[in-house]
């Protein structure tokens, strides 16, 4: 299939959210206050273009019509670098290639990582994995024990358990022989929330 520009995918991942949850389609006004456009005529045109490639289809003259076709075969997440299960690795930051996940290509905020070190084994993450990544929004509150990408300032990123407590933020670790790391928030940065773990056999 034809591959879709940023602001075509972004309506196209819309679509597909909201037709999954709602089980029929959004409407227009819908779709404008989604992508922060003040007129139809853009989201009009990017349904036009969607169509053509055969992203999606809808019955001529009847209102929220639209219906998901037969999603693309090849759906790629960047992998951005390495993410150290052990000691601190440099940020991530250049793309390196792409790891094929059709389920959880649609969303734009996720991105796999592979994993150096086993400080967390005891979730199953071992070295040479695969975690899949969600970016947490910048309001998100991250919950005490989510596993998360965490860059720590001046030291570099690790996969930890996140903890709050009092005025620390604490990088626990799944496997005993790693310490905790107890850091102040101000130089902490949650880059990525695990939401997987992909491991090729």
């Amino acid at each position: 299939m034809e591959r879709l520009t940023k602001v075509q995918q972004e309506l196209y991942s819309y679509l597909v959210k909201y037709i999954n949850e709602s089980q029929h389609a959004p409407s227009i006004r819908q779709m404008m206050e989604a992508m922060n456009l003040k007129s139809p005529a853009p989201i009009q045109s990017r349904l036009e273009r969607l169509r053509n490639k055969g992203y999606i289809d809808w019955i001529d003259g009847q209102a929220r019509t639209i219906r998901i076709l037969q999603q693309p075969n090849q759906q790629n997440l960047p992998i951005l670098g390495a993410i150290a299960a052990g000691g601190l690795v440099e940020p991530f930051n250049d793309l390196q290639e792409t790891l094929n996940l059709n389920y959880l290509s649609q969303s734009s905020n996720h991105y796999a990582l592979v994993v150096v070190g086993d400080s967390m084994i005891q979730d199953l993450i071992a070295e040479g994995d695969y975690v899949i990544m969600r970016s947490p929004s910048p309001q998100e509150i991250i919950k005490n024990g989510e596993i998360v990408a965490a860059r720590v300032k001046g030291e570099g990123t690790t996969l930890k358990h996140f903890y709050q407590e009092q005025d620390l933020i604490i990088l626990k670790a799944s496997n005993p022989k790693y310490p905790p790391l107890q850091v102040n928030p101000d130089d902490v940065e949650i880059q990525g929330i695990l939401v997987g773990v992909w491991r090729q056999i």
